[in-house]
C-alpha cells in the first residue's frame, strides 16, 4: 500500500470512491441525496492523503488543517478491513503527538468502533441535519 498526498489527477477517482463509500455506509440517508460532486464541495480547502493499491485509489483522508479536524475518512467498500483506514490515520503529520478531532454520526456504529480501536475517545455530542453525532479526539499528546 502506498500513501501519498492527493493530486488533481485523482479527482474523478476520489469522487467515485466518496460516493460508493457513502452508498455502502450511510444506509440511513436516502440515496437520492448523494451525487458525485458532493466530494468537491465537502472537501474544498482540505488537505488529503490517498491510499493506493497499485494504481487504484482505495481510500482517502481529508483534514481541515487549521483545527486538525478529520472531515472525511473513506475506504472503498471492496477494500474494507485491510488496514487502509488505520494506515491513513497513522500517516497524518504528528499522529503520535498531535490530537486530531472528528465527528461521527451515532448511527455509524462500525465507524465508532473503528475509531475507538484507533485511540479516539468521545469528548462531546451534538445534532446536525437530524442526526446525532459524537465528537471524538485522538490521544495525541497522552
Amino acid at each position: 500500500m502506498i500513501i501519498r498526498p492527493s493530486k488533481p489527477t485523482d479527482l474523478q477517482a476520489l469522487r467515485e470512491l466518496f460516493l460508493q463509500s457513502r452508498e455502502a455506509a450511510f444506509n440511513w440517508e436516502p440515496s437520492a441525496t448523494r451525487n458525485l460532486l458532493d466530494y468537491d464541495s465537502q472537501t474544498h480547502g482540505e488537505w488529503q492523503l490517498v491510499a493506493l493499491d497499485g494504481q487504484r485509489i482505495t481510500g482517502f483522508i481529508s483534514v481541515w488543517e487549521p483545527d486538525d479536524f478529520i472531515h472525511h475518512l473513506h475506504v472503498h467498500p471492496q477494500f474494507l478491513r485491510r488496514g487502509i483506514g488505520r494506515t491513513l490515520l497513522h500517516s497524518l503529520p504528528g499522529w503520535s503527538i498531535k490530537p486530531y478531532r472528528l465527528k461521527c454520526v451515532s448511527l455509524n456504529t462500525s465507524a465508532l468502533a473503528f475509531y475507538a480501536d484507533n485511540g479516539f475517545r468521545p469528548t462531546g455530542r451534538g445534532v446536525a441535519e437530524d442526526h446525532e453525532y459524537v465528537v471524538l479526539q485522538s490521544r495525541g499528546c497522552e
